[in-house]
């Protein structure tokens, strides 16, 4: 049985198959849309400006 999604763009159908090399978009064009909305900063991965942004982990001892 073929697993079917919904394509991310623009919500048409899309088979999950090695033969669909666009999956899970439907299309290059679908595929470039999403990337352009990247490139655009439309989408954002959460979290707030005001958390810090060092590599430091608690508790990890490090040499530097």
């Amino acid at each position: 049985m073929t697993t079917v999604v919904k394509c991310p763009t623009c919500g048409k159908d899309v088979r999950w198959t090695p033969e669909n090399r666009f999956r899970p978009f439907c299309s290059e064009r679908c595929k470039q849309i999403d990337l352009g909305a990247w490139a655009a900063e439309k989408y954002k991965i959460g979290g707030t400006d005001d958390e810090p942004t060092t590599d430091d982990t608690p508790g990890e001892n490090r040499s530097h």
